[in-house]
């Protein structure tokens, strides 16, 4: 699904279809962080009766991000706070896919140093669209950095960090061999 795997060179380094695909009309695109979120993510795809879905998943071993049994589907709302920040977040890290786990690591480092940080998995942008008002904002929280990651190009990241926000992912292809 993403550029992690890209040893077969620019052919196999997909780092425009994540956007491609966002912009489909009536398309819900799921790129789940681990297999709970790709459980729940085949589950919202199979209810869907009228919207078309594709999930976005990695041939890389992700290990798992979430580890505590949860009745609810946290992925129906597109977006869900993976971790919270020990005090007022300075610093909300959106994520989606294996670069989930890179975000939480960036957490726990950041953590460390005094920045108190969450992590915000992105599952699905069309379902987060969906949300209430109140829902996204709360979501999208009021921390001063807002840093996005993802192992593709910008493009849709910026109603979540908003157009100063931090990018981390991709301006064109990485090397092969």
């Amino acid at each position: 699904d993403s550029i992690g795997l890209g040893e077969d060179g620019p052919t196999h380094q997909p780092v425009e279809h994540l956007a491609a695909l966002r912009a489909i009309p009536n398309h819900n695109v799921f790129r789940p962080a681990d297999a709970v979120e790709t459980a729940e993510c085949w589950q919202l795809a199979i209810e869907q009766e009228r919207t078309p879905s594709t999930l976005a998943l990695t041939r890389q071993n992700l290990p798992s991000v979430r580890n505590e049994f949860v009745a609810e589907n946290l992925s129906r709302q597109g977006a869900y706070e993976l971790a919270a920040a020990n005090g007022d977040a300075a610093v909300t890290i959106f994520a989606s896919g294996s670069e989930v786990e890179i975000a939480l690591a960036a957490r726990e480092a950041l953590e460390k140093h005094g920045h108190p940080t969450r992590v915000v998995s992105v599952p699905c942008f069309e379902l987060f669209d969906k949300q209430s008002a109140d829902y996204r904002k709360k979501t999208i929280g009021n921390a001063p950095i807002k840093i996005a990651i993802e192992a593709g190009i910008r493009q849709g990241w910026d109603h979540f960090i908003g157009t100063d926000g931090i990018f981390i992912g991709m301006t064109g292809f990485g090397a092969s061999g």
